[in-house]
Parts: structure tokens; C-alpha cells; sequence
């Protein structure tokens, strides 16, 4: 495949993580034990970055172990859909997985090619975690990463928001990741 396509892509997405890392490095301890709602958006982000680098996705397990909630009782009111993390996890834990996630994703650029990036990315089933507003994703793998590059890039955005409200500051924009492929 094109190395500067390659390239290209990894610059973007490794920005985005990037950005996120930033805002969760930025986010003050008691912020993050205090405010639900930045450690649900951050751990959702999350979950989905890495889920969505999976390619394909068959029997994804997160480091972080979650449930499906089966009802909406079992969902508090400050998580963003029916996955819920089994405990609140430390800004350091979700700090590593978040590493292991930006390698998985330079690694999966690097050794990108055409026919992949052509290639279906489609989950085995359709379950919760395959709808997004309703429709069930079927994309090309190349639209897949593009999908989460925006997917990670919108919540850091409302992870900065967050942290404007709380503390009055917010993580600066990365134009380019910090090393290249």
C-alpha cells in the first residue's frame, strides 16, 4: 500500500489518541473520581477505540472487563449506553490501556494494505455494540477507522468540555501523533 496514505492515516489517528490521552492526563484526581460522567465518556471512548482496531472483530474481550446491562435499571444515569464497567478504574489503568490501544492501532496502520483497507470490517452479530443510532455497522475497514478516528475525536471534545466546566482548562489541539510510523 502507499506509504504516505499509511503515513497520513497514522498522523490523524494518532492525534486523536493523542488529544484523548492529554485531556485524561489533564483530568485532576478528584475530577476523575467525582465526576461520573467524565469517567463513563472516557471509558466508553475507550472501549470502542480498541474494539474498533480489532479487525476482525470475533470474541473482542477488553482489558477492562465490562457488563451488558440487561435492563435500564442496571445502568446509572451518567453512563452514555449499556456497557458498564465492572468497577471505576483507575485514571493510571485506563492510562495503560489506552497505550496498548494507540500501539495496536500504529501497528495496524503500519501493515495496512489496499485490500485490506477494502476489506468488510463487520461484527460476527449484531448485538448492542454493532448499532450505532439504530443501523448496524457494515463498513469497509478503511471507513471503520475513519469511524472511530471521529467516534474518539467527539468525545475528547466533550471530555474537554467537561474539564473547561470543572476546572477551567482543557487539553491543547495535536495537529500531528507525536512519532511516525
Amino acid at each position: 500500500m502507499n506509504n504516505y496514505l499509511q503515513q497520513g492515516l497514522w498522523s490523524q489517528f494518532g492525534a486523536v489518541i493523542d488529544m484523548f490521552r492529554n485531556t485524561l492526563v489533564l483530568c485532576p484526581e478528584e475530577t476523575w473520581h467525582t465526576n461520573k460522567k467524565f469517567f463513563y465518556t472516557s471509558y466508553h471512548c475507550l472501549v470502542f477505540l480498541d474494539y474498533y482496531l480489532t479487525i476482525p472483530p470475533i470474541n473482542y474481550v477488553a482489558p477492562l472487563s465490562y457488563t451488558i446491562a440487561a435492563s435500564a435499571d442496571e445502568i446509572d444515569e451518567a453512563a452514555l449506553d449499556d456497557i458498564v464497567p465492572d468497577r471505576m478504574y483507575s485514571k493510571g489503568e485506563m492510562l495503560h490501556w489506552l497505550q496498548l490501544a494507540r500501539e495496536k492501532c500504529r501497528h495496524l496502520m503500519a501493515g495496512l494494505t489496499e485490500e485490506q483497507l477494502q476489506g468488510p470490517w463487520r461484527p460476527v452479530s449484531v448485538g448492542a455494540d454493532e448499532l450505532v443510532s439504530g443501523q448496524v455497522l457494515d463498513y469497509s475497514v478503511l471507513e471503520i477507522l475513519l469511524f472511530n478516528m471521529r467516534h474518539v475525536q467527539h468525545h475528547t471534545a466533550q471530555l474537554n468540555l467537561l474539564l473547561r466546566q470543572e476546572v477551567n482548562n482543557a487539553a491543547e489541539w495535536v495537529s500531528a501523533a507525536e512519532d511516525s510510523l
